[in-house]
């Protein structure tokens, strides 16, 4: 009798579509602290050995998402836990993030842009 193996599967990566995965995986890679695991001029990936990494691609014609307007909503975003709110987003307008007017959060976790213009949170609840 042969049995039927299971294959195992492990969460590797979530990859972003942009214009510049190089810039992209700068901001991300500065934010996070995750070195660069494999770069192309089209693609790049970030990671930490036994961690799950980022990945950015390039689509030719990108269009970013107009969050919250819903002519262009967001497909994903990501959450960053952070120990301090204000500080983590000074430190990421600084790296090129841009904060929305539109802020959901009431104070318990802050949207912002990412230079892609990807909506993405920190919070202090993660």
């Amino acid at each position: 009798m042969t049995t039927k193996t299971t294959p195992a599967f492990r969460y590797a990566a979530v990859t972003f579509d942009c214009a510049d995965p190089q810039r992209l995986a700068a901001f991300y890679g500065e934010s996070l602290g995750y070195p660069v695991l494999f770069s192309t001029d089209d693609f790049v990936l970030l990671g930490k050995e036994d961690a799950a990494g980022l990945g950015f691609t390039r689509i030719a014609d990108y269009r970013p998402p107009t969050w919250p307007d819903p002519a262009r909503e967001k497909q994903a975003h990501i959450e960053l836990g952070v120990d301090d709110l204000a500080e983590a987003e000074r430190r990421l307008l600084e790296l090129g993030a841009t904060k929305p007017e539109f802020q959901p959060g009431e104070g318990r976790w802050t949207v912002l842009l990412d230079p892609a213009g990807h909506p993405f949170c920190i919070t202090t609840l993660a």
